[in-house]
Protein backbone atom coordinates (compact mmCIF):
# COMPACT_ATOMS: atom_id res chain seq x y z
CA UNK A 1 0.00 0.00 0.00
CA UNK A 2 1.47 3.02 -1.08
CA UNK A 3 -0.16 6.83 -0.09
CA UNK A 4 0.90 10.06 -1.17
CA UNK A 5 0.16 12.73 1.31
CA UNK A 6 0.64 16.20 0.37
CA UNK A 7 0.19 20.11 2.05
CA UNK A 8 0.27 22.90 -0.74
CA UNK A 9 2.76 25.72 0.55
CA UNK A 10 1.58 28.99 1.42
CA UNK A 11 -2.04 28.45 1.05
CA UNK A 12 -2.75 28.46 4.91
CA UNK A 13 -3.75 25.06 5.50
CA UNK A 14 -5.17 24.49 9.19
CA UNK A 15 -2.68 21.07 9.21
CA UNK A 16 0.60 21.48 7.71
CA UNK A 17 0.31 24.90 6.67
CA UNK A 18 2.44 26.40 9.61
CA UNK A 19 6.11 24.90 10.62
CA UNK A 20 5.62 21.30 9.94
CA UNK A 21 2.42 21.02 12.02
CA UNK A 22 1.37 17.99 9.64
CA UNK A 23 4.28 15.55 11.29
CA UNK A 24 1.56 14.12 13.39
CA UNK A 25 -0.80 13.12 10.94
CA UNK A 26 2.00 12.39 8.18
CA UNK A 27 2.95 9.60 11.33
CA UNK A 28 -0.39 8.38 11.22
CA UNK A 29 -0.70 7.64 7.86
CA UNK A 30 2.32 6.13 7.24
CA UNK A 31 1.56 4.09 10.01
CA UNK A 32 -1.25 2.91 7.44
CA UNK A 33 0.75 1.76 4.43
CA UNK A 34 3.64 0.27 3.12
CA UNK A 35 5.43 3.68 1.48
CA UNK A 36 4.19 7.31 2.41
CA UNK A 37 5.35 9.78 -0.47
CA UNK A 38 5.76 13.37 0.89
CA UNK A 39 7.04 16.53 0.39
CA UNK A 40 9.08 18.76 2.45
CA UNK A 41 6.36 21.78 3.28
CA UNK A 42 4.77 18.11 5.38
CA UNK A 43 7.10 17.19 7.43
CA UNK A 44 9.81 20.42 7.90
CA UNK A 45 10.17 21.94 11.16
CA UNK A 46 13.11 23.87 11.94
CA UNK A 47 15.20 21.83 14.40
CA UNK A 48 12.62 18.95 13.71
CA UNK A 49 11.32 16.12 11.32
CA UNK A 50 9.46 13.46 12.68
CA UNK A 51 8.19 11.78 9.39
CA UNK A 52 7.58 8.19 9.39
CA UNK A 53 10.74 5.21 8.38
CA UNK A 54 8.25 4.37 5.32
CA UNK A 55 8.87 7.95 3.86
CA UNK A 56 9.87 9.04 0.64
CA UNK A 57 11.16 12.82 0.86
CA UNK A 58 10.06 14.18 -2.61
CA UNK A 59 10.68 18.24 -3.83
CA UNK A 60 7.18 19.25 -4.90
CA UNK A 61 7.89 20.15 -8.02
CA UNK A 62 9.49 16.54 -8.60
CA UNK A 63 6.08 15.08 -6.62
CA UNK A 64 4.35 16.71 -9.39
CA UNK A 65 6.03 14.94 -12.03
CA UNK A 66 6.29 12.20 -10.51
CA UNK A 67 2.30 12.12 -10.06
CA UNK A 68 2.05 12.30 -13.34
CA UNK A 69 3.85 9.89 -14.64
CA UNK A 70 7.47 10.99 -16.09
CA UNK A 71 9.78 10.34 -13.55
CA UNK A 72 10.25 7.46 -10.71
CA UNK A 73 11.79 7.27 -7.36
CA UNK A 74 14.79 4.95 -6.72
CA UNK A 75 15.02 4.54 -2.84
CA UNK A 76 18.06 4.74 -1.49
CA UNK A 77 20.15 3.71 1.59
CA UNK A 78 21.78 7.51 2.20
CA UNK A 79 22.77 10.00 0.31
CA UNK A 80 25.71 13.00 -0.36
CA UNK A 81 24.40 15.68 0.41
CA UNK A 82 25.83 19.50 -0.55
CA UNK A 83 24.49 21.95 1.65
CA UNK A 84 24.96 25.75 -0.30
CA UNK A 85 25.38 28.54 1.90
CA UNK A 86 25.79 32.45 1.02
CA UNK A 87 28.20 32.61 3.69
CA UNK A 88 29.57 29.16 5.87
CA UNK A 89 29.44 30.82 9.22
CA UNK A 90 29.10 29.42 12.74
CA UNK A 91 25.16 28.34 12.41
CA UNK A 92 25.30 26.64 8.29
CA UNK A 93 28.76 24.86 10.03
CA UNK A 94 27.46 23.70 13.35
CA UNK A 95 24.33 22.69 11.64
CA UNK A 96 26.32 20.51 9.44
CA UNK A 97 28.16 19.01 11.91
CA UNK A 98 24.80 18.13 14.38
CA UNK A 99 23.89 15.99 10.73
CA UNK A 100 26.73 14.48 10.57
CA UNK A 101 27.56 13.09 14.17
CA UNK A 102 23.14 12.41 14.81
CA UNK A 103 22.19 10.85 11.91
CA UNK A 104 25.46 9.85 10.59
CA UNK A 105 25.39 11.98 7.34
CA UNK A 106 27.56 12.40 4.63
CA UNK A 107 27.34 16.52 3.73
CA UNK A 108 29.61 18.89 2.17
CA UNK A 109 29.06 22.71 2.61
CA UNK A 110 29.54 24.90 -0.85
CA UNK A 111 29.31 28.95 -0.42
CA UNK A 112 28.09 30.20 -3.30
CA UNK A 113 30.05 32.58 -5.37
CA UNK A 114 26.60 34.70 -6.19
CA UNK A 115 24.72 35.15 -3.04
CA UNK A 116 20.67 33.54 -3.56
CA UNK A 117 18.35 35.83 -2.73
CA UNK A 118 14.71 34.95 -1.57
CA UNK A 119 12.05 37.85 -1.09
CA UNK A 120 9.17 36.68 0.46
CA UNK A 121 5.58 38.44 0.45
CA UNK A 122 1.72 37.74 0.33
CA UNK A 123 0.87 38.42 -2.90
CA UNK A 124 -3.43 38.09 -2.90
CA UNK A 125 -3.71 36.22 0.52
CA UNK A 126 -1.29 33.48 -1.29
CA UNK A 127 2.69 33.62 0.27
CA UNK A 128 5.02 33.97 -2.99
CA UNK A 129 8.03 36.37 -3.88
CA UNK A 130 11.16 36.62 -6.09
CA UNK A 131 13.92 34.09 -6.42
CA UNK A 132 17.33 35.82 -7.67
CA UNK A 133 20.52 34.55 -8.14
CA UNK A 134 19.42 30.40 -8.90
CA UNK A 135 20.75 30.55 -12.37
CA UNK A 136 24.48 31.22 -10.64
CA UNK A 137 23.54 28.73 -8.02
CA UNK A 138 22.88 25.90 -10.76
CA UNK A 139 25.93 26.94 -12.84
CA UNK A 140 28.13 26.64 -9.27
CA UNK A 141 26.84 22.93 -8.25
CA UNK A 142 26.18 21.77 -12.08
CA UNK A 143 29.32 19.29 -12.09
CA UNK A 144 29.67 18.57 -8.91
CA UNK A 145 29.42 15.24 -7.38
CA UNK A 146 26.52 14.87 -4.67
CA UNK A 147 23.14 13.15 -4.55
CA UNK A 148 21.06 15.73 -2.82
CA UNK A 149 20.93 19.32 -2.71
CA UNK A 150 20.59 21.36 1.00
CA UNK A 151 19.99 25.17 0.43
CA UNK A 152 20.37 27.23 3.55
CA UNK A 153 20.00 30.89 3.32
CA UNK A 154 18.26 33.89 4.46
CA UNK A 155 14.60 34.89 3.52
CA UNK A 156 13.92 38.93 2.88
CA UNK A 157 10.14 39.33 4.83
CA UNK A 158 9.36 42.57 6.75
CA UNK A 159 9.30 42.44 10.49
CA UNK A 160 5.44 43.49 10.30
CA UNK A 161 4.24 40.82 8.33
CA UNK A 162 6.71 38.35 10.19
CA UNK A 163 5.32 39.60 13.95
CA UNK A 164 2.15 39.45 12.58
CA UNK A 165 2.14 36.05 11.54
CA UNK A 166 3.62 34.80 14.70
CA UNK A 167 1.27 36.48 17.11
CA UNK A 168 -1.91 35.57 14.66
CA UNK A 169 -1.48 33.16 12.45
CA UNK A 170 -2.44 32.57 8.96
CA UNK A 171 -0.81 31.79 6.29
CA UNK A 172 2.97 31.38 5.81
CA UNK A 173 4.60 34.41 4.50
CA UNK A 174 8.10 32.05 3.73
CA UNK A 175 6.93 28.68 2.71
CA UNK A 176 5.57 30.48 -1.05
CA UNK A 177 8.83 31.63 -2.19
CA UNK A 178 11.14 28.35 -0.83
CA UNK A 179 8.59 26.43 -2.87
CA UNK A 180 9.44 28.29 -5.66
CA UNK A 181 13.23 28.61 -5.14
CA UNK A 182 13.02 24.90 -5.33
CA UNK A 183 11.31 24.34 -7.64
CA UNK A 184 13.64 26.02 -10.01
CA UNK A 185 16.63 24.66 -8.48
CA UNK A 186 15.63 21.08 -8.42
CA UNK A 187 13.93 20.97 -11.94
CA UNK A 188 17.51 22.43 -13.47
CA UNK A 189 19.33 19.84 -11.46
CA UNK A 190 17.23 16.83 -11.62
CA UNK A 191 18.44 15.85 -7.96
CA UNK A 192 16.69 16.07 -4.71
CA UNK A 193 16.84 19.48 -3.07
CA UNK A 194 15.00 21.40 -0.02
CA UNK A 195 15.42 24.52 1.37
CA UNK A 196 15.53 26.27 4.83
CA UNK A 197 15.93 29.95 5.78
CA UNK A 198 18.94 31.09 7.78
CA UNK A 199 19.07 34.55 9.93
CA UNK A 200 15.31 33.95 10.22
CA UNK A 201 13.60 35.65 13.38
CA UNK A 202 12.47 38.76 14.96
CA UNK A 203 14.96 40.22 17.63
CA UNK A 204 13.82 39.94 21.60
CA UNK A 205 10.47 37.81 20.14
CA UNK A 206 9.83 36.21 23.41
CA UNK A 207 5.96 35.50 23.52
CA UNK A 208 3.81 32.78 23.83
CA UNK A 209 2.72 31.60 20.07
CA UNK A 210 0.43 29.30 18.45
CA UNK A 211 1.65 25.74 19.07
CA UNK A 212 2.00 25.01 15.45
CA UNK A 213 4.21 28.02 15.00
CA UNK A 214 6.16 27.10 18.36
CA UNK A 215 9.16 25.28 16.62
CA UNK A 216 10.22 28.83 14.66
CA UNK A 217 10.80 30.71 18.02
CA UNK A 218 12.99 27.75 19.65
CA UNK A 219 15.24 27.26 16.86
CA UNK A 220 18.10 29.23 16.18
CA UNK A 221 19.25 27.24 12.85
CA UNK A 222 16.67 26.04 10.24
CA UNK A 223 18.07 23.32 8.23
CA UNK A 224 18.05 20.00 10.47
CA UNK A 225 14.85 19.15 9.24
CA UNK A 226 15.56 19.35 5.15
CA UNK A 227 19.15 17.31 6.32
CA UNK A 228 17.25 14.66 7.88
CA UNK A 229 15.05 14.68 4.59
CA UNK A 230 17.42 14.80 2.43
CA UNK A 231 19.57 12.11 4.28
CA UNK A 232 17.79 9.50 2.74
CA UNK A 233 15.71 10.80 0.14
CA UNK A 234 14.73 9.30 -3.26
CA UNK A 235 16.71 9.80 -6.28
CA UNK A 236 14.95 10.26 -9.21
CA UNK A 237 14.68 7.89 -12.89
CA UNK A 238 12.99 7.76 -15.73
CA UNK A 239 13.00 4.25 -15.77
CA UNK A 240 13.00 2.84 -12.62
CA UNK A 241 12.16 2.58 -9.41
CA UNK A 242 8.29 3.16 -8.07
CA UNK A 243 5.73 5.13 -10.61
CA UNK A 244 2.95 6.51 -10.20
CA UNK A 245 0.99 3.28 -11.13
CA UNK A 246 2.29 1.67 -7.57
CA UNK A 247 0.60 4.83 -5.84
CA UNK A 248 -3.01 3.37 -4.11
CA UNK A 249 -4.15 7.02 -3.23
CA UNK A 250 -3.46 10.26 -2.35
CA UNK A 251 -4.71 12.36 0.70
CA UNK A 252 -5.02 16.61 0.37
CA UNK A 253 -6.09 19.10 1.99
CA UNK A 254 -9.62 20.98 1.94
CA UNK A 255 -10.34 23.24 -1.23
CA UNK A 256 -7.36 23.09 -3.32
CA UNK A 257 -6.89 21.62 -6.61
CA UNK A 258 -3.56 21.55 -8.53
CA UNK A 259 -0.95 19.63 -10.70
CA UNK A 260 -1.13 16.61 -8.27
CA UNK A 261 -4.80 16.31 -8.16
CA UNK A 262 -5.00 16.05 -11.70
CA UNK A 263 -2.30 13.81 -12.23
CA UNK A 264 -4.17 11.06 -9.53
CA UNK A 265 -7.76 12.01 -11.62
CA UNK A 266 -6.07 11.43 -14.76
CA UNK A 267 -3.96 7.70 -13.78
CA UNK A 268 -7.48 6.75 -11.78
CA UNK A 269 -5.46 7.32 -8.37
CA UNK A 270 -8.35 7.49 -5.68
CA UNK A 271 -7.95 11.02 -3.98
CA UNK A 272 -9.19 11.38 -0.28
CA UNK A 273 -9.78 15.09 1.28
CA UNK A 274 -9.52 15.94 4.50
CA UNK A 275 -12.41 18.61 5.33
CA UNK A 276 -11.06 20.09 8.94
CA UNK A 277 -7.88 20.39 7.24
CA UNK A 278 -8.98 23.67 4.62
CA UNK A 279 -7.00 25.91 2.93
CA UNK A 280 -7.73 29.56 2.77
CA UNK A 281 -8.46 28.97 -0.95
CA UNK A 282 -12.20 27.93 -1.89
CA UNK A 283 -12.18 24.88 -5.23
CA UNK A 284 -15.44 23.49 -5.00
CA UNK A 285 -16.12 19.79 -3.93
CA UNK A 286 -15.62 16.88 -6.74
CA UNK A 287 -17.93 14.14 -7.28
CA UNK A 288 -14.60 12.30 -8.06
CA UNK A 289 -12.84 12.95 -4.61
CA UNK A 290 -13.60 11.21 -1.31
CA UNK A 291 -14.26 13.23 1.17
CA UNK A 292 -13.76 12.19 5.02
CA UNK A 293 -13.83 14.80 8.20
CA UNK A 294 -9.97 14.59 9.55
CA UNK A 295 -7.08 12.63 9.30
CA UNK A 296 -8.09 9.94 12.04
CA UNK A 297 -11.02 9.06 9.38
CA UNK A 298 -8.47 9.20 6.34
CA UNK A 299 -6.28 6.84 8.12
CA UNK A 300 -9.68 4.95 8.84
CA UNK A 301 -10.22 4.97 4.78
CA UNK A 302 -6.31 4.26 3.43
CA UNK A 303 -6.55 1.19 5.56
CA UNK A 304 -10.26 0.09 4.30
CA UNK A 305 -8.45 0.05 0.76
CA UNK A 306 -5.55 -1.89 2.00
CA UNK A 307 -8.52 -4.67 3.40
CA UNK A 308 -10.31 -4.25 0.31
CA UNK A 309 -13.29 -3.30 2.46
CA UNK A 310 -16.26 -0.85 0.72
CA UNK A 311 -16.61 1.93 3.83
CA UNK A 312 -20.49 1.01 3.52
CA UNK A 313 -19.59 -2.45 4.16
CA UNK A 314 -18.33 -1.25 7.79
CA UNK A 315 -21.28 1.60 8.51
CA UNK A 316 -25.19 0.87 9.78
CA UNK A 317 -26.30 -0.55 6.61
CA UNK A 318 -28.83 0.86 3.84
CA UNK A 319 -31.48 -1.16 2.18
CA UNK A 320 -30.34 -3.25 -0.98
CA UNK A 321 -31.17 -1.56 -4.12
CA UNK A 322 -31.36 -2.82 -7.46
CA UNK A 323 -29.80 -0.75 -10.81
CA UNK A 324 -32.97 -0.45 -12.94
CA UNK A 325 -31.43 -1.03 -16.43
CA UNK A 326 -34.65 -0.11 -18.35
Amino acid sequence: MNVAMIVPTGIGCEIGGHCGDANAASRLLGACCDTLILHPNVVNASDINEMPPNALYVEGHHLDQFLLGKLRLQKVKSNKVLIVVNKADYQSINAVSAARMSLGLEAEILELKEPLTLMARIENGIAGGDVIGWEALVAQVKDLEYDALGIATPITVDDKTLGDYWREGGVNPVGGVEALATRLIGEAIGKPCAHGPVDYALTGFKEVVDPRIAVEIITENFIHCLLKGLHKAPRLSTSRGMSNQDVDCMVSPYGCFGTPHQACLDANIPVIVVRENKSCLNEPERSEFIYVENYIEAAGMIMAMQAGVHPSSVRRPLPYTTVNKS
